[in-house]
């Protein structure tokens, strides 16, 4: 029966196409429909789909300041849902300046306050740190070197300046320290509930007073956290400062929730509680402290003013530092998507079409290659057009892929 059935193939064959040769017997029709399959079943289309796309979203990124490092976290950051923020150098400059000097009343003067302050944070690396010496120097005071420091990392530290124990820091730091801030807390109070984060100041074990510092809200955090909620995300505060200057920050840039007081190692804790609840989570820090929880994150964002500990870290890196380069990746990684489904359909739809005519002995060799070729040149050509979707920041658009013609 097949010898029969191929024959009658071939004789329609016959009929249908002008170009078969009307002498092929049922061996020979075989072998040209067997060429014809196996030319237009060539899977250089279905190869192309995602990685052209993918190099083409990844140029785009790195020409609007966003660095992919990983082709997996374009996949990602279209799925994700809950994207975490750390505050300080993230939401906020990371350049905190001193804002009040408020020594206990019937003590040492406010500039003695400073200077031991800073005599201590003289070496640090934290930002607050800095920010207590720096208003030191703009004041003209002279600085004592300090001796037996120990850092407690998010904490505060201690140091031994002019033969005294000298401690700075929060106030659970404080309470660490067996220190009573009963006669401070109507400042502290005061001053946290402005927003600025408190250091108290104490020697050997007794207050002397507290320093107000504030990180001045980055001028995009507001406008791109809005931005970003519009899209589907919900943006969450980490931040190692106490819950009213954290919730103070919130209210100021639009966040909602806000997990405060966070200790560095349970950053990374935070980031996993979430994962296990099912969310896909975003991580975006800029500072040593954040590397753990941007490495345990899907996505881990870097700002690329941050330190080189915290970029190593990350899947993903915003060379200019502001918020508003998440947006773009995002809009980036979603359009980037929609074009691997459009290649990845019209690839198959292409050999779903193709491949049973060229079974049937019904579709010419040559024009098989003519199609392959222009499905591959198709692909290709639709990555291409990536290029004129507009992932830009407009504080005004929810839609992905808008500017694409």
């Amino acid at each position: 029966l097949l010898p029969d059935a191929m024959g009658s193939v071939a004789q329609w064959a016959n009929r249908l196409l002008p170009w078969v040769d009307p002498s092929l017997g049922t061996t020979s029709l075989a072998l040209y429909a067997a060429i014809a399959v196996l030319v237009i079943a060539c899977p250089c289309a279905l190869g192309l789909a995602t990685p052209t796309a993918l190099m083409v979203g990844s140029g785009m990124g790195a020409q609007n300041g966003v660095l992919i490092r990983k082709g997996e976290a374009i996949q990602l950051m279209k799925e994700v849902k809950v994207l975490l923020l750390d505050k300080t150098g993230t939401i906020t400059l990371g350049r905190p300046v001193v804002t009040d000097v408020r020594p206990l009343e019937g003590g040492i003067t406010g500039s003695e306050l400073i200077r031991l302050a800073a005599s201590a944070e003289r070496n640090s690396e934290h930002p607050i740190g800095g920010a207590i010496v720096a208003h030191a120097a703009e004041s003209g005071l002279s600085l004592d070197d300090a001796g037996d420091v120990e850092a407690v990392a998010g904490l505060g530290l201690v140091a031994t300046v002019d033969g005294e124990r000298i401690a700075v820091g929060s106030r659970s730091f404080m309470e660490m320290e067996g220190v009573d801030l009963e006669p401070l807390l109507p400042v502290l109070r005061d001053l946290e509930e402005e927003g600025k984060t408190v250091v108290a100041v104490a020697r050997s074990g007794e207050p002397l007073g507290v320093l107000a510092v504030a990180d001045p809200v980055k001028p995009d955090s507001a406008r791109a956290i809005a931005e970003l909620k519009r899209m589907g995300m919900e943006p969450v505060m980490l931040t190692g400062d106490n819950e009213s200057t954290a919730r103070a920050i919130g209210r100021q840039v639009g966040i909602e929730r806000v997990v405060a007081g966070v200790m560095p190692d349970r950053k990374s804790e935070e980031v996993a509680r979430l994962q296990r609840e099912g969310y896909v989570v975003a991580m975006v820090g800029d500072g040593i402290n954040d590397a753990p929880a941007l490495a345990q994150a899907d996505v881990g964002i870097a700002i690329g003013t941050g330190t080189d500990i915290a970029i190593e870290s990350a899947d993903i890196t915003l060379v200019q530092g502001d918020l508003t380069a998440v947006i773009k990746a995002v809009k980036l990684s979603r359009a980037t998507f929609r074009k691997i489904r459009q290649n990845l359909f019209w690839a198959y739809f292409y050999n779903a079409v193709a491949i049973p005519v060229a079974i049937l002995g019904m579709l010419h060799p040559l024009i098989a290659e003519g199609a392959m070729a222009f499905s591959s040149v198709n692909v290709v050509t639709n990555s291409a057009r990536l290029r004129r979707v507009d992932i830009r920041a407009t504080g005004l658009d929810t839609g992905i892929g808008e500017g694409e013609e």
